[in-house]
């Protein structure tokens, strides 16, 4: 395995890791119900992806 011949500097570390950076999820809004959804996610509220059932939801009352 090779091994460095130099110790890298935090500052060297730490330029390299600036590209490294979490970007914010794409939102969307529900076909069926309106609420604000991740996309390509089943909506949480209402069961439905892409117009159709895809998990049965119980009705609280």
């Amino acid at each position: 395995m090779a091994h460095p011949k130099r110790k890298i500097s935090k500052t060297r570390r730490d330029k390299r890791r600036t590209h490294y950076k979490a970007t914010t999820p794409a939102l969307g809004v529900c076909s069926n119900c309106g609420s604000t959804v991740k996309m390509h996610t089943v909506c949480g509220d209402c069961g439905y992806y892409r117009g159709k059932l895809a998990v049965e939801k119980e009705i609280t009352a």
